[in-house]
């Protein structure tokens, strides 16, 4: 029986490296492409003496040519940090414009299926908790993190009018807060900042009073509801995360306690737009997919921070 062949662009970052790592083992083909703007091979090196692995350095805001057949397209390439999106605004709002109508594209010309990774970002700083997929959100679209809310906005509007106009098979998943492994050291999000400053015997800074909630995701739960949404149909947005809520507090509080460190804590002004909670709705996830996280908090962060403490002696071998 033939392969099935898959594109995975952003396959070189975070979750899209973890995600084509996956589907290698169900014993797909895998086609990554990423420009390595926020990616990096270091995330993708095990695969690639995989021959059911080819990466292609490609910007996806380009047109994208592909050579035989697809089964579907996973769209995963965005910058997803706010350092990052703060960074290359410009470029954030352009792949998820013009990178999501080429993907888009690719798909309608190959007759694939169409996974877009849309985000919890598209909620805004909500006036509903927790979340469901039919809150419309609350969102500032000239405020300093309008680049990549409006981005994803968009991704799903035109993943919706494709679908309408042109009757492609699209799913569009909400990806809430994740974390684990292959997270860059200097990522600016909270969970690589707070693991990061721990084992460098730094004060772990919190912004505002770390009243803010948010709903941690470990990225192998992550991975396991992303897979099984792509086997059933979906025709709307479907959120994916953890639903236990924590506030900023309680991490950095675990993170002292996981790392064995005696640190302080500073604070520091809160970011402009700043969420005050985020915490899903996985209601129709649970009914569609049959899927909840099943790795609690002070787990997930325990592999990640012996990642992170492998990542940082490695990176002292080499000076």
């Amino acid at each position: 029986m033939r392969k099935k062949h898959i594109v995975i662009t952003g396959g070189a970052g975070f979750i899209g490296s973890h995600l084509c790592g996956r589907l290698i083992k169900e014993d797909y083909r895998v086609i990554c492409l990423d420009n390595l703007i926020t990616g990096s091979l270091e995330n993708i090196r095990h695969l690639l003496k995989e021959n059911k692995f080819k990466f292609i350095k490609h910007d996806v805001t380009r047109y994208i040519d592909i050579k035989g057949s697809l089964d579907y397209v996973l769209h995963f390439a965005s910058p997803a940090s706010p350092q990052d999106y703060l960074k290359f605004p410009i470029q954030t709002l352009k792949v998820g414009s013009l990178g999501t109508h080429n993907a888009l594209g690719l798909a309608r010309q190959k007759k694939a299926k169409f996974m877009l990774a849309s985000t919890s970002e598209v909620y805004g700083d909500p006036l509903e908790h927790p979340q469901p997929e039919t809150y419309w959100g609350n969102v500032n679209p000239v405020g300093i993190r309008g680049c990549y809310d409006e981005a994803k906005r968009f991704a799903e509007a035109i993943t919706m009018a494709y679908r309408r106009v042109h009757n492609i098979d699209t799913r569009i998943i909400r990806i809430f807060n994740t974390y684990g492994p292959r997270m860059r050291l200097h990522d600016g999000r909270v969970v690589p900042n707070f693991i990061y400053q721990a084992l460098t015997n730094k004060p772990l800074t919190v912004y505002g009073r770390g009243k803010q909630t948010r709903s941690f995701c470990y990225v192998d739960d992550l991975v396991e509801g992303i897979f099984r949404l792509m086997q059933v149909k979906a025709d709307r947005p479907v959120n994916l995360g953890n639903p236990c809520e924590f506030s900023i507090m309680e991490l950095a509080r675990l993170v002292i306690k996981l790392t064995g460190t005696k640190i302080k804590i500073i604070f520091q002004p809160l970011p402009q737009d700043d969420p005050r909670q985020r915490k899903p709705d996985i209601t129709k996830a649970t009914k569609l997919i049959h899927w909840r996280p099943k790795v609690e908090l002070a787990e997930g962060l325990d592999k990640t921070i012996n990642w992170f403490k492998a990542k940082k002696a490695l990176s002292l071998t080499r000076l």
